[in-house]
């Protein structure tokens, strides 16, 4: 028996991902001297951190690690269109909840534990409404995404066989005329 997966992503996995990847590529550049000024004031969490990626958003490691875990979550979540959208809306929400507590803790208060400053309330507002617009634009159709990836099955006798015409897999014409994207067919 041969059975091959459709691998072509939606729009809202393919989203998620870049997200996940840019919120991975972030973190680990907050660890990165140079590019994170004041790297020896980098603290592990605290409103004492005075390190900043790129010379303007207030880091830590506990900064750094939160970026990396979003990443790695945002990842793993991408795989399917359903998970995609919840990455995108939970993480989003967070954002705006980490916007307000920038606007609402003062910055030098112990009750910022999560370093922040204004550029980086600023970032977790535009960040939190793309990830919500993107997963509410792209989401849509995550359903529709779900139910496409289960291909019709057609009982002819034989061999259950998953084939693909625009992969050159196989490209026969059954009884009704199917052409292969993406159909089991019997042989």
């Amino acid at each position: 028996m041969i059975i091959s997966r459709r691998t072509t992503r939606t729009e809202v996995q393919i989203a998620a991902l870049v997200v996940a990847v840019a919120f991975v590529v972030v973190g680990c550049l907050g660890f990165v001297p140079g590019i994170t000024t004041n790297y020896e004031t980098l603290y592990f969490a605290g409103h004492y951190s005075s390190a900043e990626l790129v010379g303007v958003f207030q880091v830590s490691c506990l900064n750094n690690v939160v970026h990396l875990i979003l990443g790695v979550v945002g990842i793993v979540l991408s795989r399917t269109a359903t998970g995609a959208r919840l990455y995108l809306l939970a993480g989003g929400s967070i954002c705006l909840v980490l916007w307000v507590h920038g606007l609402v803790v003062d910055n030098q208060s112990g009750a910022n534990f999560i370093p922040v400053n204004s550029a980086d309330d600023w970032m977790h507002f535009a960040a939190g409404v793309c990830m919500i617009a993107i997963a509410v634009i792209f989401g849509r159709g995550a359903a529709a995404g779900r139910s496409a990836r289960i291909p019709p099955v057609q009982n002819r006798g034989g061999l259950l066989r998953l084939h693909r015409g625009s992969k050159g897999v196989s490209s026969e014409s059954d009884a009704q005329g199917h052409r292969g994207t993406d159909d089991l067919e019997w042989r």
